[in-house]
């Protein structure tokens, strides 16, 4: 199949004929990160350009049994670690609703093809923004689920307290259908009214002490919440008690245990910096974040729903420096994995609880009208 956006890294040849179900006929593209038994699976790395795994992940198969077929594999940056859709690799995606700009990553193959049409249905990973952010910049719609709620066999780790699996298609009801099989819940009915909505112009930090980004993109979209019955105010969420940044590291550094730094070589250059400063991580300061995690999780919003922007910044261009951009173009989405809370990426509109059902419920009327 042409794929000028570079979106696709396997097509699927042939693919099987769809099963009876809800999903009957989607065209499901799963992003390289996650097992499909029979068909490459590079993880958008050149040490696994010709893997080809023996199982299918469970999040694939659920898809699959409801009707979906899986028709290919979608690029992502070298093991899903890259806020963009850069990928020196099998080529950088490009973004068809912004011609020169980042897709964000690292889902990035997935939602550029949703926005062209070349599927029906994403199944994406996020660790720190990789479903939202894709969704933001291409215009379509991701879910990140609340953490754990969705089965994580067969996918590459990244950081395995902060993974996820999650659907992404064009619409919320799509997004919404997927998500009900993959979790075996009723679809949600759609609401946002008599919801206490708060509205999030500053996200919280991740404890790093890195200037706080401010965005008013999402006061926008506050007369049509309210004009659907919720109640928005201006709201805040407390930071973490301390750095997180070195749980991430230590867990990303021993996901790759098996071939950093014995196969450095094959890594970008990239990843390969990221890793490097990985395993430096002081191990106190391992324990310190992993506290600081587990006593965030246990925070109660004092709203029913937050709602922010997906992206607090202008969308760099393709080619920009991830290094440079990764922290402020994931402002708004990173926390959210930290503290495991269900976050809906309808464009550049987020939906933010700590539960899938309120976020798909909200987007399912505020698609509605």
């Amino acid at each position: 199949m042409p794929d000028e956006l570079n979106a696709v890294i396997t097509w699927v040849d042939e693919p099987a004929p769809p099963r009876p179900g809800p999903l009957h006929g989607r065209r499901l593209l799963v992003k390289d990160l996650i097992d499909t038994a029979g068909i490459r699976t590079t993880y958008g790395s050149r040490i696994y350009a010709d893997h080809v795994p023996g199982r299918t992940a469970t999040a694939v198969r659920r898809l699959v049994d409801a009707g979906a077929v899986v028709v290919g594999k979608a690029n992502l940056p070298e093991f899903a670690w890259n806020v963009t859709g850069q990928n020196p690799w099998y080529g950088t995606v490009h973004n068809p609703l912004h011609p020169g700009r980042s897709t964000g990553g690292s889902s990035s193959g997935n939602a550029a093809a949703l926005a062209a049409g070349l599927c029906d249905l994403g199944l994406g990973t996020d660790t720190g923004c990789s479903i939202r952010l894709p969704s933001g910049c291409c215009g379509t719609v991701g879910l990140k689920p609340r953490w754990g709620s969705l089965p994580m066999d067969g996918i590459f780790p990244l950081c395995p307290t902060l993974d996820t699996v999650g659907p992404m298609a064009r619409t919320v009801t799509d997004v919404a259908l997927a998500w009900s099989v993959l979790s075996g819940k009723p679809f949600p009915e759609p609401r946002l009214r008599g919801l206490t909505v708060g509205l999030l112009t500053t996200p919280p930090s991740v404890g790093d002490g890195s200037p706080r980004l401010e965005s008013l993109a999402a006061e926008a979209h506050v007369a049509r919440l309210e004009e659907l019955g919720a109640r928005v105010r201006p709201a805040t969420i407390a930071d973490p008690p301390a750095n997180t940044w070195p749980l991430f590291f230590h867990e990303a550094a021993r996901s790759h245990d098996a071939t950093f730094p014995a196969r450095a070589d094959d890594y970008t250059e990239n990843c390969r910096i990221k890793l490097e400063l990985a395993r430096n991580v002081d191990p106190d300061e391992v324990e310190l974040a992993y506290r600081a995690v587990e006593e965030w999780r246990r925070l109660e919003p004092d709203v029913d729903l937050y709602v922010s922007p997906v992206i607090g910044i202008d969308l760099p261009p393709e080619d920009c420096d991830e290094l440079e951009v990764r922290l402020p173009f994931s402002a708004f989405l990173r926390p959210f994995n930290l503290l495991g809370w269900a976050g809906l990426a309808i464009g550049n509109l987020q939906l933010i609880a700590p539960r899938d059902e309120v976020v798909l419920a909200a987007g399912l009327a505020w698609e509605a009208g």
